[in-house]
């Protein structure tokens, strides 16, 4: 080995021992410095954007009731959920495509709000805070808020679907217009 590629190796080894250094920090380490939490802060998750990002999501997001909170999940959940069902469905090649997707997602919102409903039903414990998530919202710890977080996702989550199904089926008169 050339003598710089030695002087190279040695001065990164050595560099193992200065604290000062850069590369030696600790990046990921326990939440609060409390290993029992069980989370870790990362560069990732403890990072201003990410935390921003997660704390204007709906289920996140300050000042809303439960009701609200579950009307804009079940919204987003119901909206997206027709597609794969429509498109990539065993009725795909159909006629009824579409209405066969708003039935599933239907189904699947409805199964989705029973499960929710039984799990308010069980006192679930409060939200605690995290790293992403340090002030989690306090709606969702108790079983009435639950209940109406539930009846949010139904009523939103088959909204969402049937407008994704009126835009699917009437997209021929939508390409028309613009």
């Amino acid at each position: 080995m050339p003598s710089e590629q030695k002087k190279m190796v040695q001065a990164i080894s050595e560099s193992k021992n200065r604290p000062g250094d850069p590369r030696n920090r600790e990046v990921v380490h326990p939440v609060y410095d409390d290993p029992q939490i069980g989370n870790f802060s990362t560069p990732v998750n403890s990072s201003p954007i990410v935390k921003a990002f997660i704390s204007n999501l709906p289920a996140y997001r300050q000042g809303l009731s439960p009701l609200r909170r579950g009307l804009e999940v079940g919204m987003a959940h119901g909206y997206w959920l027709i597609g794969p069902f429509a498109k990539l469905g065993p009725l795909r090649d159909t006629d009824v495509a579409n209405l066969s997707g708003l039935l599933s997602t239907v189904g699947l919102v409805v199964i989705s709000s029973v499960a929710l409903s039984l799990y308010a039903s069980r006192q679930p414990s409060p939200p605690i805070n995290i790293v992403t998530t340090p002030k989690p919202p306090e709606g969702l710890s108790t079983r009435e808020g639950w209940s109406d977080y539930t009846t949010g996702f139904l009523i939103g989550g088959i909204g969402g679907a049937a407008f994704a199904y009126l835009l699917l089926s009437n997209i021929s008169v939508l390409q028309n217009l613009f």
